[in-house]
């Protein structure tokens, strides 16, 4: 038995049964009925669709109409199903055969990389059989690191971000453990050491001090000798010779048992403490070398000559992984000295200038002239903002690097000579090494100290940790230290 829709006298799709008048609807029509009026059609009362109850019954089959139940509808019909089904297997083949072809087209190119693979394979095979890595490394290095430049650069920029961040947050405040300039003002000769280097060719050149240890002091002799002093024990830890000339700059490593020398005689020399002996030698100019400085990172030495190079060098291979001059100026460098950051240095020339350098692009940023002799130190404050340049003008100037230009000039004595300039570690103090031995204290560039111990010209001058000592060497190849 089939149900029958109320309504339409139809056989439902979707019957339901209104529980009101128990009567059988096709729910489309009875909540459309419902929406209208809201009562059930056959009695009235009020319906709402949630009332209605649907009747679960297989799906019906409606019977076709009269119309087609004759022979000619009924061919019709089955013609319309047959051409129904034919163009279902056009579509089916249709879609059959651009599978094939895509498929084809993926084993093609999968065959081709393939052969490629191979291709290449091979040829790296026969590349390193024939040698070509060892040439490829060969004109990497003398082309000077074109193409490595930026894999050291990304070490730079890392090391220049941290030593930034740093900077910024000792800068905020001064150091509890400084000395105080009241303090400083009253500093004394305490010691004095005249037997490192040989009486026969007085003079001690450079001076630096160990920054790990400050007992550790470095010193370069006119005697071509390199010494190592403990200032604890007052003796000489190591005696480094090696150079052919005179020792003009000295660099203790921070962290490794390892100092830096260099020479007129056109080389570099890196030493082991420990061992006594030289494990290095960068000869990265044909004359002299007049400035030497170490990176931040430790791994690399910036040195200037009077050939008027300044060459970059990778201390652990020795090799000179650049080297650049100002063709325009061509003038001697007279010093050398990297910014607190590491990205950017300082050079001195022999005609007065004062050229700021960009390290990975290895050009000439900026110039400071002002001076009216060969420039023969430079400084950069710890604070990274000011740079003190000194000459044989007998003035000593001040830099800011953020405007770019000179802020302040202190006019020293007629024909005071600059030898050496440092600022302490927290960029409080800076002391200038020559005639005589002046400390000034920053922003106020008042001068606070005054020592006339030497008796020669004053060659090197350090400050120990916070400012807690000074040590100075000079030409009559004695090493003083000062302090309450």
């Amino acid at each position: 038995m089939s149900l029958v829709c109320a309504i339409s006298n139809e056989v439902p799709e979707h019957p339901c049964v209104s529980p009101v008048s128990s009567q059988v609807f096709e729910r489309r029509l009875i909540e459309k009925y419902i929406a209208e009026n809201g009562t059930d059609p056959m009695n009235g009362q009020p319906l709402s669709e949630e009332q209605l109850v649907d009747i679960k019954v297989s799906h019906p089959i409606r019977p076709k109409a009269p119309s087609a139940t004759s022979i000619p509808a009924i061919l019709k019909s089955l013609q319309d199903e047959w051409d129904a089904v034919m163009l279902h297997s056009f579509t089916l083949r249709q879609q059959l055969q651009t599978t094939r072809q895509e498929l084809s087209h993926a084993l093609y190119q999968h065959d081709a990389a393939c052969r490629v693979i191979a291709r290449l394979t091979k040829e790296v095979t026969a590349a390193r059989e024939g040698g070509l890595t060892a040439f490829v490394s060969f004109f990497l290095f003398r082309s000077k690191m074109r193409f490595n430049m930026p894999i050291f650069c990304l070490q730079l920029q890392d090391k220049a971000t941290i030593l930034t961040t740093e900077r910024k947050k000792r800068g905020k405040t001064v150091p509890e453990e400084l000395v105080r300039s009241e303090d400083l003002s009253k500093y004394r000769q305490v010691a004095s050491h005249a037997g490192l280097h040989s009486a026969s060719v007085p003079g001690i050149l450079a001076l630096d001090l160990c920054p790990s240890d400050t007992n550790k002091v470095l010193t370069g002799g006119a005697d071509k000798n390199v010494v190592v002093f403990d200032k604890s024990e007052e003796q000489i830890v190591a005696t480094l010779k090696g150079h052919t000339k005179k020792v003009t700059s000295v660099i203790y490593h921070p962290s490794q048992s390892v100092v830096f020398s260099a020479s007129p005689d056109s080389t570099i020399r890196v030493w082991s403490v420990a061992g006594g002996n030289c494990v290095q030698v960068v000869r990265a100019h044909e004359a002299g070398v007049t400035g030497l400085s170490l990176h931040a990172t430790g791994d690399y030495l910036l040195s200037s000559s009077e050939d008027q190079y300044w060459a970059f060098s990778d201390i652990e291979t020795g090799r000179v992984l650049t080297k650049v001059t100002d063709e325009s100026a061509g003038c001697a460098l007279t010093c050398a000295q990297f910014h607190p950051d590491g990205l950017i240095f300082g050079t001195g020339t022999a005609d007065s200038q004062i050229k700021i350098w960009d390290l990975k692009e290895r050009t000439n940023v900026a110039n400071f002239p002002g001076h009216s002799g060969p420039v023969t130190s430079i400084a950069f404050s710890e604070n990274g903002y000011y740079l003190a340049t000194g000459a044989q003008d007998s003035s000593l100037k001040l830099w800011d690097l953020r405007k770019l230009k000179n802020f302040k000039t202190i006019t020293l004595d007629n024909n005071y000579e600059v030898k050496s300039l440092v600022f302490d570690q927290s960029g409080t103090y800076l002391a200038v090494g020559g005639s005589d031995i002046r400390v000034y204290i920053c922003k106020q560039w008042s001068e606070v100290l005054n020592f006339t111990n030497h008796s020669g010209l004053v060659t090197g001058v350090a400050f120990g940790e916070n400012a807690q000592f000074l040590t100075s060497a000079g030409m009559d190849r004695s090493l003083k230290f000062y302090s309450l």
